[in-house]
């Protein structure tokens, strides 16, 4: 069974121009493949409700506590994510359990004729599959995280019970657009008529982006922030796991979450608005106490990874896959905030982001372990140091990411905090 799991999946990665490892070849700019794709399988997202979001950051850890929620109130609940850190599996999940292998073999076995007259991308298989496998699966809900922007998504093509957009900010501009308003405009692209649309955070330039897009699609549009106030309070280990508690519209009720990130608290408002938006219409019936429980186990229920995630305790090793700069601008106040001596950071990034805008704002006074993650797009270690001297950034180069934190490791003292990050790829390789 290994065997042929490993060639399906290498003929997946392979034979398919893929964004996570070549970048802006493999984006499509339309829904035909999909479509002709859903109209092969006839339409399985028809066959189950479905909760669709976009974001530019934070989409992902709020499809796994949306997830988690759901699959705590009773509901048999699919998870759509991606990319993935270890295991292609991890994309496509039941209640938390990855898609069998054997899923996956017989799939692309059964569709490879068909589906090579349409010639689909990675992303496209993988949404096609995701969206059959939940079908067979006969899930109440599925979660389902957008790829890349919104409109053009090969996710896009559910009618969702809900939309949220978590955020915009600068990423993938060559693909999204250069501006704050056409990233917006793409992930308003995600509205679906008379489907309710909540989005996570305010910012002046993309309300307006979304409010005409609501009013175009009449779709009741909510934003997060306007009913619930979380503020996170401190960081604690409790059962060997780091939580965070938090307190919600100034102590009406106290949340712990074991998504130990400061920047969580954002993410947590555009979840409990969620849920009390699946509440009031109708869609779901979500119990306070399964609210709180799923928050304080949202790795057990899910199987995230990735997101200020604890990987060793002396000294302390925290992996996180911020990445881009408004992701880096909350892994340093998360940094700030989590006492140390000394900051040693293994840092990878890839090649077709901003490198220097993310450079540009770490800390000089840490020690860089550069490194290069095991892809394609990855930038090369060398480059990478020499691009950080531009900002007064030392350190050392290191040809793997397994290199450089068996450095640190050796460098640091018990009181020390080595931290992870650059890519989500970097993180995948240390964990």
């Amino acid at each position: 069974m290994g065997k042929d799991y490993k060639q399906t999946v290498e003929y997946l990665f392979s034979r398919l121009p893929m964004f996570q490892r070549i970048g802006a070849a493999a984006y499509k700019a339309n829904l035909d493949n999909t479509w002709k794709l859903m109209d092969a399988l006839d339409h399985p997202y028809r066959q189950f409700k479905s909760i669709h979001i976009a974001g530019t950051n934070g989409k992902g850890s709020t499809s796994h506590m949306i997830a988690a929620v759901l699959q705590q109130a009773g509901y048999k609940t699919g998870l759509y994510t991606s990319p993935h850190l270890k295991d292609f599996r991890e994309r496509i999940r039941v209640n938390g359990k990855m898609i069998p292998q054997n899923y996956i073999v017989d799939f692309v076995e059964q569709h490879k004729q068909g589906f090579e007259a349409i010639e689909p991308s990675f992303f496209e298989w993988t949404v096609a599959l995701a969206f059959d496998y939940f079908a067979k699966e006969k899930v109440d809900v599925a979660v389902i995280e957008t790829g890349l922007g919104g409109r053009l998504d090969s996710t896009n093509v559910v009618i969702p019970e809900l939309s949220v957009i978590t955020n915009i900010s600068m990423d993938h501009m060559n693909l999204l657009g250069d501006t704050l308003e056409k990233i917006a405009t793409e992930k308003a692209g995600i509205m679906k008529k008379q489907v309710p649309v909540l989005i996570g955070e305010r910012n002046s330039v993309s309300d307006e982006v979304f409010i005409k897009a609501a009013k175009k699609n009449t779709a009741p549009l909510f934003f997060a922030e306007d009913n619930f106030k979380i503020k996170a309070g401190k960081q604690i280990f409790k059962g060997g796991q780091l939580m965070l508690e938090y307190t919600v519209n100034s102590s009406a009720q106290k949340y712990t979450c074991d998504l130990p990130g400061y920047y969580q608290a954002k993410n947590i408002a555009t979840v409990c608005a969620a849920c009390s938006l699946l509440n009031t219409n109708g869609s779901f019936h979500i119990k306070r106490e399964d609210f709180h429980k799923a928050l304080t186990k949202v790795t057990t229920l899910t199987g995230l990874k990735g997101r200020w995630q604890v990987l060793d305790r002396k000294p302390l090793v925290i992996a996180d896959t911020g990445h881009n700069e408004a992701g880096i601008l909350e892994v340093l106040k998360n940094i700030k905030r989590t006492p140390h001596k000394k900051l040693h950071f293994v840092i990878g990034m890839v090649n077709d982001k901003d490198v220097r805008k993310v450079l540009s704002m770490l800390p000089k006074q840490a020690v860089y372990y550069f490194t290069k993650a095991s892809l394609p797009r990855a930038l090369n270690e060398q480059e990478l140091c020499t691009i950080a001297g531009e900002f007064k950034l030392k350190g050392e180069t290191y040809a793997t990411v397994k290199k450089a934190l068996k450095a640190a490791k050796e460098n640091a003292s018990k009181a020390d905090l080595i931290f992870v990050g650059g890519s989500t790829f970097t993180v995948a390789d240390a964990i």
